[in-house]
């Protein structure tokens, strides 16, 4: 009598038999026949080993073509869209700010067809591609010009390289910031030809650290916005208002980086105050520079503001056209500013703001529509239960403040590893969906989960290959 894994081994179809079943057309026509070839080879192979280690009922040619499927679709470029389920609003890994419609719409028409990037309609003469924004950020933070680059690093670096090349630049020691990827304010300095000069302590500096430090080689004073910490305790520093006093009485500009700059009082919708550029610039900064990408709710993009003087300099820096954004950036700012105009419904237009201003009874009612349909597609092997949690702004914006969230918590019957194979197979889906695995379960925070999702979220759940994961966590 054969043995049990033999009998389910001769079951397996060929691949010839898969490529002939139905389910394998949609795959064919996406991908043609060598590649989906491949994947029916490899997903064959994988059954095949999984059927040596427990011997059971072969899968069909149907299911054998699905799965190929679910592969191909997982060979898709990286830049795939996603799920973030993790609790992190502006996560820097999952590409930060999710567009608004406008701005999404308004890269698309800049990708097809031609437009004025730099040509004047006017004159029909060469124009800037910075007059396409200038009027508007001019208007939204009151300063008397604008210019734009391609993140926020790149602004300082600018601002810098212009004003401090050769010469020193003056910081206070509490804030030579680091922010992800190691990269620190200090390299940024030495990058841009600076001297750093070093003022005051960690966490006290006061008003004569810095007038100490002027002199004929200072060329900026730089003020960083500590988005990503806080010291608190003993501690003191000059506000921007004084320093600027500070920096006008001994002739050099003031640069205040805002980092995750906002264009408007986050605490109308029930978040922490933050610095505004308007504030900024009203408080005295030569310069100020700010992301698009954070708090903005824009596609990635460094802005300066500020004196116009100061800003025509900053654009004859060679430098300039190495750091500048093209023409679908611009478009997605333009539009994304442009809804700033209108702030009664910013909210409902803008994703960023309309995630963390999400109420968290919202955010539950949605979690108990949820968990039934949720527990079904996961199985048997976990459970599914609703519970409160806390979300995060992210991308060092708003380091210390949380927001009540709800969250699908899934944890397994079996052995911890479970929720480790379970989170791997939920990566490994079409739409990838990323939670959070922490004290003993896999936690789904739905505050980035639009209702308009719910749908396709569940969809994608519905591709879990529920016989490779059992035999994962058997």
């Amino acid at each position: 009598m054969a043995k049990p894994e033999l009998v389910s081994l001769r079951q397996l179809p060929a691949v010839a038999t898969v490529l002939a079943a139905a389910e394998a057309e949609p795959w064919l026509e996406r991908y043609g026949r060598v590649a989906t070839t491949d994947a029916i080879r490899q997903v064959i192979d994988e059954a095949r080993e999984t059927l040596r280690a427990a011997p059971a009922a072969a899968p069909s040619a149907a299911e054998l073509a699905q799965r190929a499927g679910r592969l191909l679709d997982t060979r898709t470029p990286g830049l795939r869209p996603l799920f973030n389920l993790t609790g992190t609003v502006l996560h820097t890994n999952l590409g930060r700010a999710v567009l608004a419609d406008a701005a999404i719409e308004a890269a698309v028409a800049a990708m097809r067809h031609a437009v004025a990037l730099e040509y004047d309609l006017d004159d029909g003469v060469r124009g800037e591609r910075d007059d396409h924004l200038r009027s508007l950020l001019r208007e939204l933070t009151g300063a008397e010009d604008a210019t734009v680059v391609n993140n926020n690093a790149a602004a300082v670096l600018l601002c810098l390289n212009t004003f401090a090349l050769g010469r020193e630049a003056v910081v206070s020691r509490g804030e030579l910031i680091e922010i992800g990827g190691a990269f620190r304010m200090p390299d940024i300095m030495a990058r841009a030809g600076a001297h750093m000069r070093e003022v005051g302590t960690t966490n006290r500096t006061h008003a004569a650290d810095y007038r100490n430090a002027f002199g004929e080689g200072t060329g900026i004073v730089l003020k960083v916005h500590t988005s990503n910490y806080r010291i608190q305790g003993f501690t003191a520093e000059v506000d921007a208002r004084e320093l600027a006093a500070l920096a006008d009485a001994a002739g050099v500009p003031l640069l205040n980086d805002l980092g995750s700059g906002s264009l408007v009082d986050l605490s109308r919708y029930g978040l922490a105050k933050e610095p505004t550029v308007r504030e900024a610039v009203a408080d005295g900064a030569r310069l100020v520079t700010f992301s698009g990408d954070k708090l903005l709710g824009g596609p990635q993009a460094g802005f300066i503001v500020g004196d116009r003087a100061l800003i025509e300099q900053i654009n004859r820096n060679p430098l300039k056209r190495a750091l500048r954004v093209d023409k679908l950036r611009l478009a997605a700012i333009e539009a994304t500013l442009n809804l700033y105009r209108d702030p009664d419904r910013l909210a409902e237009r803008l994703p960023t703001l309309r995630f963390l201003a999400r109420r968290k009874s919202d955010i539950e009612a949605q979690a108990h529509r949820l968990q039934a349909s949720v527990a079904t597609q996961l199985g048997d092997a976990f459970t599914v239960e609703t519970g409160d949690c806390l979300s995060q702004v992210g991308s060092g914006a708003l380091p210390l403040d949380t927001l009540a969230s709800a969250a699908l918590v899934i944890r397994a019957r079996g052995s911890q590893s479970a929720l480790e194979h379970l989170a791997a197979a939920l990566r490994a889906l079409s739409r990838p969906v990323i939670g959070r695995v922490a004290d003993g379960a896999l936690r789904l925070d739905l505050r980035c989960l639009a209702e308009a999702d719910e749908a396709p979220f569940l969809d994608t759940l519905a591709q879990l290959d529920h016989h490779t994961l059992a035999a994962r966590i058997s």
